[in-house]
Formats: C-alpha cells, structure tokens, sequence
C-alpha cells in the first residue's frame, strides 16, 4: 500500500522517484495535494500527545502521589524517552522500511499505549483508589500506568522523525516552485502541531481537572486513533521514495577505511578521489555530494589503493565514494548544531513541569467567578503564541527579510535559530521575575501555608507566549535545517538526531533539579523547589536557566559562522 511508485520507471539508480517517463503521476501525487493528510495526522497525533502529557506532572502528583520534584523528574525522564526512541524509528525507516511503512507501524504501538493508559485511569482495580483529595496507588498500578507510558514513548519514536521529512518529501526539489513551498510546508507543519497542542491545553487539560481522568486520557486515544485514519487515507496521493540501507553501516565503513589509511597522503587534486561514475549516486535514495575542504582526514577513505580492489570488486571496508565521505561530514558538522539545542529545550521543557506547579501556587479563578482554570491549561498561551506568529513569520517577515538579506528564505536557517535562542533568554527571566514579586507578596501577607496566593495565574502568560515566540524561530528552524543540511538517504535520521536535543533538554533540566535540590535542601532547609512553593525559590532556578541559555548562545554564534553547508551535486528527481 506505501509503495505508490513501485513500476521500474519511476525509479532511477539510487532509488529515487523520476518522473521523467510519466510525468502524469507527479501531477497526481504530492505536493499540497498530499499534505492534507499529513497534516492532519500530525494535528491529531500532537492532540493526543498532548492531551497526555501537558497535565501529566499533576496526575503523578495528586493520582500517584508523588512529591512535586520527584513527578517533576519522571516527566522529564519520560519526555525525555519521549525523544529518544526516534532514533530506532529513523534507522529503520531510512534503512529497511521506508517513511511511509515506519509511520504506519509505529502508529499502532502508539495507539495501544493511549488505549492501554486510558484503562490506568478509569478501570477500578487497575485506577488508583482515592479517599477525597488523597490516592492510595498501588505498586502494580503504578507499574500498568508507565508501561502505557512507555509504550507510547516507543509509538512516537516512529512517528516524530518521519513526519516532517516525509511532508518534505512530497515536494520536488527539481521544480523551483515546488521547492519553494517546501519552507512554507515546515511553517505550517508546526502551525498544525499547535492546533492540536491547543485544544489539548484548553479542552482536554479542563476535562483531565473537572470530569476525570478516564475521560481525559481516553479521548485523546480516539483522536490518535483518528490520525491514523487520516493518514492512511492519503495512501494514494504519497510520494515515496526507496530506503537506502543501513546509514550506520555507510559511517562505520568510512571510519575504518580513513583509518586503515592513516598513513596515505591525500591528493592535491580531489577530482582524483574515488567516486562512482554513474550521474547517480551509489547511495540508494541519495544524490552525489560534492567535496568540502573541512575534516580532511576522512578523505583519507577515498583514497584509491591497489589493496582497495579484492578479486576484482571493491572492497566497501577500505574504500568509499566522495559522497559516503561526505556524508559523514555532514553528519559530524550538525552535531556542534545539535548540542547547542539542548539547552533551549531544557528551557522549553519548564512549561510541563515547573510552570505549572508555579501556575497551581497562584490564583486559578477567573475573576470573582467559581470557575478554576487547570494551571497546565496556561501552556496555552505558548499554543497561541506560535498560531499567531507561524503566519506573521511567513506572510511577513519572510518578504521583509528576503529584502534586507537577499536570502530566497529571508533569515538562513542558522540565523533563524540563533534568533529564538536569544527570545528563550527573556522567558527565563520573565519566570524568575514573577516568581520573585509572587515570593514577595507571599512574605508581606504571610501566605505561606496558603495553597493558591491570591495573585492572578495569569502573570503567567508573558512567559508562555515568549516561549512560543521563540518556538517559531529555533524548532521549525531545526526542522528545516537538519532536512536541508541531512544527507539524502539520512534524513529520518537527521530528524530523530534534532529531536534527541529535545530528549537530552528533558534530561538536563531532570539533572539540574536533582543537583539543585541535593544543594539547597540541607540541613533541614525546603531548598530552591520544595512541595510548598512559597517556602521555595524557583525564581533562582528560572535565573540558573536564563544564564546558562546566555552562555549557550555565545557558543551557538561562535559554531554557526564556523558551519559549511553541504554541497548536493545535481537534483533528486
């Protein structure tokens, strides 16, 4: 069913689609015409993610009775998984099973997790028992809810890396105009990602805090169910290309050929490197790349020797193509790229954790009405945040910028993103601000043992909408810049590398609480996030946030006017 283009003339060499022979079927598959579905999909599966996990520090807090740094750190750690697990989606997909098939089957381990922490929460014996505000869990319901959770973590896995490159995929980048609209389509993946993170943080948080938990983590499951739908209905109108094998294999096969030839001088000439004569490449799915100065050790593989040729046949473990070299460097120029996102994602991370237990501190009624707004429901001012600036950016800034820089996409991608990572700075120190006038108003009424302070959650949203501000400028600037700057045959894997940035944020602000909390609570002292925040000084941790975020974008700025960009010889087709 994937395999829309499986006649022979449709494929070049490297496995790539050409349409030359039947031009008819580019007319009829791709483009917008095929991202309905896509969209759609992504919408509903950000619906369910979300619907999930946005409140969820809160149901390990009141449902799993857990202390607030211990639900803390499993939300991190789970989050965390969350973006880990695209790493085994992505080797698969761009090795054996292609996008379409990866995204497929990885979809109904997801829908199984969502389906099986639905009963976690509804079914009696296997939902913790409660005695008004206070739960009782079990260890084994305890144990069934992480399992769910851990499922999901591995649905996912298959899911986020393949989405937006597949999306991509559906654009021709031998046709100006089609690749044109391949940077809008990155601008309104992620304007679809927070449709769904919208209703999830309005509805479904709502739901989750005034009906149930049954209700709230079960309509998310119908709607992941939903996504699955819609992206099967699309099947016919994909463009698919052939996975190109272990890209693993590829990197190590150039490691040990660079070695094995330590002592072999690299030409002066580099037109004399070994490379394959056909106009396509040797990489299934993958154009021809032209050679870079940087890393020249690594050249070292493409060298041509007489023990290179074993009966007549190349041997793969001793000699590899300019563009398997080149794939490697492209690999090892992203990671300096890759590292500096940790930390905004560290920053980013704060709204499912510690922005909702301060938000739970503060006043959640709405005016001097009874109705309570759930403190996670505020998140949805990020959601809004990035629904107003996706088109602004893109109808906007975009002309405004191509004007000023002569850049085809006004601001390069790496501008793009040093840009957000400057705006996440100002959402730290909006946090710690608030935080410290909150602490201080609590001082001056001895509100202390008060649960909520009468003082408006809503001071909240400055620092949610920065959040989101900075979101349309680091996020889709990544998600573009590891498609653009990934070898062909390793995008998936690119993706899934720009989202373990994601995984290893969860697990350094996950690291920084720990280390906080090991320093400031002794000697029987609450420390910096204490059960009572009022007893607490989480500003000081927004603050520890907001300079470590100035020292990573000094770093950012120092790699990025050091990157080169990959040089694709031709045109995938």
């Amino acid at each position: 069913m994937g395999e829309v283009f499986a006649e022979d003339d449709l494929y070049t060499k490297d496995g790539t689609v050409d349409y030359r022979n039947n031009p008819a079927k580019k007319n009829e598959t791709g483009t917008w015409k095929a991202c309905p579905f896509i969209l759609g999909n992504e919408c509903c599966e950000r619906l369910a993610y979300y619907g999930m996990s946005t409140n969820l520090v809160l149901y390990f807090k009141k449902r799993l009775n857990q202390h607030s740094a211990v639900a803390s750190k499993n939300v991190s750690n789970w989050s965390g998984t969350c973006y880990i697990t695209p790493l085994i989606g992505a080797f698969l997909a761009d090795a054996y099973l292609g996008r379409y098939w990866t995204i497929a089957c990885f979809s109904i381990i997801y829908v199984v997790g969502m389906a099986l922490l639905t009963l976690s929460a509804s079914v009696p014996g296997l939902k913790p028992s409660c005695s008004g505000d206070v739960c009782h869990p079990k260890e084994v319901q305890t144990a069934v809810c992480f399992v769910a959770l851990y499922l999901i973590a591995l649905g996912t896995g298959g899911i986020k890396p393949c989405v937006s490159s597949y999306g991509a995929d559906q654009f021709d980048d031998a046709d100006e105009v089609e690749k044109k609209h391949k940077s809008s389509f990155f601008n309104w993946f992620y304007f679809s990602i927070n449709i769904g993170a919208l209703v999830a943080s309005s509805v479904l948080v709502w739901i989750q805090d005034n009906v149930g938990w049954g209700w709230g983590f079960g309509i998310p499951a119908v709607t992941m169910a939903i996504a699955v739908v819609s992206f099967f209905s699309g099947t016919r109108l994909y463009r698919n290309q052939k996975p190109g094998g272990s890209p693993l294999t590829r990197i190590c096969q150039v490691l040990v050929a660079s070695f094995r030839k330590f002592k072999v001088d690299v030409p002066e000439d580099k037109t004399l490197l070994y490379e394959t004569s056909d106009a396509e490449s040797a990489i299934m799915g993958s154009r021809k790349l032209g050679h870079t100065k940087d890393l020249s050790f690594f050249d070292k593989a493409a060298v041509q020797t007489e023990s290179d040729h074993t009966k007549g046949n190349i041997d793969s473990w001793r000699l590899c193509t300019v563009t398997q070299v080149e794939e490697l460097k492209s690999i090892i120029r992203l990671l300096p790229i890759w590292a500096t996102g940790i930390m905004f994602s560290a920053v980013y991370g704060q709204m499912s954790t510690l922005f909702v237990l301060q938000g739970a501190a503060m006043n959640t009624r709405v005016g001097n009405s009874s109705f309570k707004i759930p403190p996670a429901s505020l998140s949805i001012f990020d959601t809004l945040s990035v629904i107003f600036w996706v088109p602004i950016y893109d109808q906007f800034i975009v002309p405004i910028a191509r004007k000023i820089t002569g850049h085809k996409n006004g601001l390069t991608q790496l501008q793009r993103m040093g840009t957000g990572l400057f705006i996440s700075i100002f959402a730290m120190v909006s946090a710690g601000i608030l935080e410290l006038y909150r602490l201080k108003y609590v001082k001056r009424h001895n509100y202390y043992e008060l649960k909520e302070v009468p003082m408006t959650i809503f001071w909240q949203v400055p620092q949610y909408f920065l959040i989101g501000c900075a979101e349309v400028f680091t996020f889709i600037g990544q998600l573009e810049f590891f498609y653009e700057q990934a070898p062909d045959a390793m995008r998936s894997l690119c993706s899934a590398l720009s989202l373990t940035s994601v995984a290893l944020g969860n697990y350094l602000s996950s690291l920084l609480v720990t280390i906080v909390m090991k320093i400031t609570a002794k000697n029987g002292k609450p420390g910096w996030i204490p059960d009572n925040l009022n007893y607490g000084h989480i500003d000081y941790f927004y603050y520890l946030l907001a300079l470590l975020s100035v020292l990573n974008l000094g770093v950012y700025l120092a790699i990025a006017k050091w990157y080169t960009y990959k040089r694709p010889v031709g045109t995938l087709r």
